[in-house]
């Protein structure tokens, strides 16, 4: 309502002007009138033409509705009237808008968490040490780390190791933290099997002394035990595995038996549990890597091809047997 009061105040301030030309008064006063009338005329139609303007023609101010006035009021005679012919059409008949056929969207963020689980590993362990050796970022360090929680212990341990001898506090404190978590909780189930089994009955006997087995050779297999301590975990390994065996224990706990020999450098000890293990029931191809290292240590070279050879050739194309039957076979 303001704005059609304004653009009839102007309307008639701009006749008014042009009345003055033609009123047969002296030049300087007809060029005063002129003046006065043509800049009121065209202030109010700067302010009613801004009132209607879009909000983002608005701005910044004072200059938006100071350029409609400049159009207005220095262009002689006709400057209201091309302000009006300009801005009217389009305020009061936009152009319709063009249906879009595309939208422009930008690059996305990478979400937080994975869109999908893969069940298989896209590092090793060899690509985790490198980061951890020679990455300069103490944040990329630190990821790399937490990445080995998704791996086996054993391929975990020597990464952790790795960084046990990283300069900065903060990787040294969590890889500790991370191997000391996963000793705890094997001695803790240590402590309470050895605790249970002066009062457990007779039965359950041999299946405690199996876990015991299993849990001591845990701790030597994952690297968590070195110089005397793992000679010493070894010995308890073989000591609960015997016990158990003695009291009827078979099957799988011979191969256990004999990879802790072997461990400990007790070659005929070891190849006798494997062939305990056989007569057991055991699986041939469970035994066949176990005999060809004990060749090996033997210096029985011409007997570590033919062991290798009963390995189906899927499992031989998959590390730790990819390197060996390239070379032996």
């Amino acid at each position: 309502m303001i704005s059609k009061w304004l653009f009839s105040g102007a309307f008639l301030f701009e006749l008014s002007s042009w009345a003055s030309l033609f009123a047969g008064v002296p030049v300087g006063q007809a060029a005063m009138l002129y003046a006065i009338s043509h800049g009121i005329g065209s202030l109010l139609l700067s302010a009613g033409v801004w009132l209607l303007l879009p909000q983002r023609y608005k701005f910044p101010l004072p200059w938006s509705p100071l350029f409609i006035f400049c159009l207005s009021f220095f262009v002689p005679i006709l400057g209201a009237v091309g302000v009006a012919a300009s801005v009217f059409p389009a305020l009061y008949m936009p152009r319709k808008r063009v249906e879009q056929v595309w939208h422009a969207q930008g690059v996305p963020d990478l979400p937080f968490r994975p869109l999908e689980k893969r069940q298989d590993l896209m590092f090793s362990d060899g690509g985790l040490q490198d980061v951890l050796r020679h990455a300069p970022s103490q944040d990329k360090r630190i990821t790399a780390l937490f990445a080995t929680r998704r791996m086996q212990g054993k391929d975990s341990i020597p990464i952790l190791k790795v960084a046990l001898r990283d300069p900065s506090d903060d990787v040294r404190l969590l890889a500790y933290s991370m191997l000391d978590q996963q000793e705890s909780r094997i001695n803790q189930r240590i402590e309470a099997a050895l605790a249970s089994l002066e009062t457990v009955s007779a039965a359950q006997r041999p299946s405690l002394h199996a876990s015991l087995a299993r849990w001591f050779w845990e701790l030597a297999y994952l690297g968590l035990a070195q110089g005397s301590v793992l000679d010493h975990v070894l010995y308890q390994a073989r000591e609960h595995a015997d016990q158990a065996l003695a009291l009827g224990v078979g099957n799988e706990l011979y191969l256990l038996a004999g990879r802790i020999a072997l461990e400990q450098g007790d070659l005929a000890g070891a190849d006798a549990y494997l062939k305990q293990a056989e007569q057991a029931g055991v699986s041939s191809l469970q035994l066949l890597p176990f005999r060809a290292e004990i060749a090996f240590c033997q210096r029985r070279f011409a007997d570590v091809p033919k062991h290798l050879a009963g390995l189906p050739s899927d499992m031989l194309k998959r590390p730790p047997f990819a390197a060996l039957a390239r070379y032996w076979l």
